[in-house]
């Protein structure tokens, strides 16, 4: 990374005298965590005229025409909260998206459910998108992006850390 976005941005603000594998892992953390909310608050616009948020086309993209997930497995899915999905729920059943229903084996859990007004919300919005995320990274070359994408697999794959 350039030196002038290291210092512009801060990724190694507090690490100064400090060097091994740990800096570079901390740097990359950071950089990671800044260009997910720079991707998510460009797809929020890229999405505000359906009146969605990326967290709520997250939801309805693991919804699919003959699936209906629990709430808990909705949350793992995303790695989100049991309370976070059922806010997006809620907020997607009043667009029409989504409904929630009774497990008919088991009356107290909540399954979600594709509404056909999301098949039709998705019909109309899957090119431009897909165009979209692939304006996000034009940065990088067709094998770069390749690259990065099995280096995220490799840590996504991978036992988590415990932290501390």
């Amino acid at each position: 990374m350039s030196e002038d976005v290291n210092a512009r941005l801060g990724f190694d603000a507090g690490m100064e005298g400090r060097a091994g594998p740990h800096l570079s892992a901390a740097v990359c953390f950071r950089l990671i965590q800044a260009l997910a909310r720079r991707q998510r608050a460009a797809m929020d616009r890229a999405l505000e005229d359906a009146g969605v948020t990326t967290q709520q086309a997250a939801l309805l993209t693991i919804i699919g025409p003959g699936g209906a997930p629990s709430l808990s497995e909705a949350a793992a899915a995303l790695q989100t909260s049991y309370q976070n999905i059922k806010q997006l729920a809620a907020a997607l059943e009043r667009k029409g998206l989504l409904e929630t229903r009774r497990d008919p084996a088991d009356r107290r859990i909540q399954r979600l459910a594709q509404t056909p007004a999301c098949a039709a919300f998705w019909a109309s919005r899957d090119s431009d998108d897909y165009a979209a995320v692939g304006g996000m990274f034009q940065a990088l070359s067709p094998d770069e992006l390749g690259e990065l994408r099995a280096l995220l697999a490799k840590l996504f794959n991978s036992p988590p850390h415990p932290a501390g």
